[in-house]
């Protein structure tokens, strides 16, 4: 059985992980978010709206950011979990790492989910998605080294 001490000690290190999970995952996640938006108001923006069947910008813009906070939080959870396991020591690169490995899976994913012209979509929402997973690795790993100390 545990002292109340360490047990206090596991809740105190839990608190520090969810708190500093939760700074990362919306740092990235916003800017993913950001992105995204810088993106809506480029001229290829209604040609990807309307490959995908995508209606209106506001929503689709709140599901961006809803998107964004859930792909932000699972690099998050992934860099804080097993730092030491990922190569190289830069916690950009890292999170650079994992964001485009989320990228990887959610592609793999969309490919599944609408078969009919497939690789032509994925080819789109690849080259679309690219700016937003590097802005949301990028900052994730910015702020972990801002978290830590680092340099």
């Amino acid at each position: 059985m545990e002292t109340p001490a360490t047990d206090r000690t596991k809740h105190q290190t839990s608190h520090e992980f969810y708190k500093k999970l939760c700074k990362l995952a919306v740092g990235g996640g916003v800017a993913f978010w950001v992105v995204d938006f810088a993106i809506s108001l480029s001229p290829i923006s209604a040609e990807y709206m309307a490959a995908f069947s995508i209606s209106s910008l506001p929503i689709a813009l709140v599901e961006a950011l809803v998107g964004g906070l859930i792909i932000a939080c699972f690099v998050s959870y992934f860099l804080l979990r097993f730092f030491d396991k990922i190569p190289t020591k830069n916690p950009i690169l890292k999170a650079l790492i994992l964001s485009f490995v989320a990228l990887v899976i959610i592609e793999a994913l969309s490919t599944f989910g609408n078969p009919s012209n497939a690789y032509v979509y994925l080819l789109i929402d690849t080259v679309m998605n690219i700016p937003r997973i590097l802005a949301l690795g990028i900052v994730i790993g910015y702020l972990y080294k801002k978290l830590y100390g680092q340099t």
